[in-house]
């Protein structure tokens, strides 16, 4: 089932999600549809509160572009930040409308641990592009966005083009 995707200035993706305790049909659900609308939106990662549910919840498939499909759900995930410093170039965000891309400092290699669909405690490290990912992602469950990590001029410039995007009904 496809899902709406929340955009900015949405209040409610400011909100830090809440974890989850019970693994039942509901999450297994919510994962899948999930997974459909991040593919269907030509995205390589969706949160939870990306679709308007307050928990801490991502997948993501960072094969998707090259027309794989390797999907990953990750419940409750921690993050241990083990790599260098590096720039994300271009990143951008299925929530954050007009299609903005900035350049973002992440680290290349992290440690997540997390909880599969069954409630298993897992531990794995991530480099690269999929540790890029899950950062992006994780910082959804903060109730961050990476319009957050830019300058305040950049921010100030975004900010005044997506009053006139609503203003205008949301057209170009």
């Amino acid at each position: 089932m496809l899902l709406p995707i929340i955009t900015y200035p949405d209040p409610s993706l400011k909100k830090i999600a809440i974890p989850i305790t019970e693994f039942d049909d509901s999450i297994r659900d919510l994962a899948e549809s999930m997974l459909e609308t991040m593919y269907v939106s030509n995205g390589v990662g969706l949160a939870a509160p990306q679709v308007g549910r307050s928990t801490r919840l991502i997948v993501i498939d960072p094969d998707h572009y090259n027309s794989e499909k390797n999907p990953r759900v990750f419940i409750n995930p921690e993050i241990e930040l083990i790599g260098e410093n590096i720039v994300s170039e271009n990143e951008g965000c299925l929530s954050v409308p007009l299609n903005y891309r900035a350049d973002i400092p992440r680290n290349n290699k992290i440690k997540v641990k997390y909880q599969n669909i069954l409630g298993e405690i897992k531990e794995e490290i991530f480099e690269g592009f999929p540790a890029i990912i899950i950062q992006h992602e994780v910082d959804h469950l903060d109730g961050k966005l990476f319009i957050d990590k830019i300058s305040r001029l950049k921010r100030s410039l975004y900010e005044s083009k997506v009053k006139k995007w609503i203003k205008n009904g949301g057209l170009e």
